[in-house]
């Protein structure tokens, strides 16, 4: 399981490398692309689709400031290794303007239902 994690972020990783800024134009923060570098750059293996967490932590939607979430996702986890923390992501993979997007479209996610409101959950 491990291995086929640390493929999948090795994988992403290398897809994200090749992407390129699709930054709407007007340097405007953009929500919806914001969502499509989102999934492009492989967030949803660990942080689910909508950011409220798997086998990452929840980002969604109570979001870190801007200059937080920037350099956290810059830095990464100190000591990173598959399965332990998050990798870096440098700005060859992932501009500035791409992760306000990101986090524009983070924010804007609802909180999730209370468990007890789904009836598929409900004991």
């Amino acid at each position: 399981m491990i291995r086929l994690l640390g493929f999948c972020v090795v994988l992403t990783l290398a897809f994200a490398s090749a992407g390129q800024d699709t930054r709407a134009p007007a340097n405007r923060v953009s929500a919806a692309n914001g969502a499509t570098v989102f999934m492009r750059v492989g967030c949803p293996a660990c942080h689910g689709t909508v950011g409220h967490g798997g086998a990452g932590p929840k980002l969604a939607p109570n979001t870190l400031p801007l200059a937080a979430f920037t350099t956290w996702v810059r830095n990464g986890t100190p000591g990173w290794s598959y399965g332990n923390g998050m990798p870096a992501f440098p700005p060859a993979s992932l501009s500035d303007a791409e992760l306000a997007d990101v986090r524009a479209y983070l924010a804007g996610l609802p909180t999730p239902r209370p468990a007890d409101e789904i009836p598929l959950l409900r004991p």
